[in-house]
């Protein structure tokens, strides 16, 4: 089987890159991570990639005039790799319509709230605000609108009378670490279709076990 190619783009520590490193490290695992890149030459994900023996990357959006202009220096790398699937891993910058387009249908997010529900910023402080009893992470391919594009997975947490934004945060954090890697094996191994703005999940042959949605807790 041969194993697509993934980048994975990052901002900061990649808590969620370093699982996806850590599920692609099986050579029966359908994607390879082939490279690792940042907008930030100083984000700390970068050194575990590098630990990794994986190839890594610095683009800084700071020095560009523009999106089109740093998006230009990201696609030359992606393709210098050869790069198949990307996987944004909190990674901190918007994409131009354009270069969505691009990679429709390729590129993955991972959102900490049940989207459509508390897209942005500041997601388990909302969530509490608003008093909501279930709280939880998606993943879903990259559409232009922040946030948005069709839902991949979804896990789901009890939110407790005692809870904090950090307590919420790290029991959503667990879930992310679940359902991403088994997000990008369903990708990788053809095993996903699109159907307007819903994702089939189709049976094809080694395909890995399907997508499991876990249980609030």
């Amino acid at each position: 089987m041969s194993r697509k190619r993934t980048a994975i783009l990052i901002s900061g520590r990649g808590s969620n890159m370093r699982r996806l490193i850590e599920a692609a490290a099986d050579a029966k695992f359908p994607a390879e991570i082939v490279l690792v890149l940042s907008n930030r030459p100083e984000a700390e994900g970068l050194g575990f990639a590098k630990e990794k023996g994986i190839a890594t990357a610095a683009v800084d959006h700071k020095i560009h005039a523009g999106r089109e202009s740093f998006e230009a220096s990201l696609q030359v790398l992606l393709e210098l790799h050869r790069v198949e699937l990307i996987c944004l891993a909190g990674f901190m910058r918007l994409f131009t319509p354009s270069f969505v387009r691009l990679w429709e249908g390729r590129m993955l997010n991972i959102h900490p709230a049940l989207l459509p529900a508390y897209r942005g910023l500041h997601t388990h402080e909302r969530a509490l605000a608003d008093g909501v009893k279930i709280h939880g992470c998606t993943v879903h391919f990259v559409a232009p609108a922040v946030d948005e594009g069709p839902i991949i997975a979804q896990a789901a947490v009890a939110v407790r009378d005692d809870d904090t934004p950090q307590s919420l945060a790290a029991r959503v954090l667990e879930q992310e670490h679940i359902i991403y890697p088994a997000a990008l094996a369903a990708l990788a191994s053809g095993a996903l279709e699109i159907r307007g703005n819903r994702v089939i999940e189709r049976i094809v042959t080694r395909a890995p076990p399907p997508l499991r949605v876990p249980e609030a807790k």
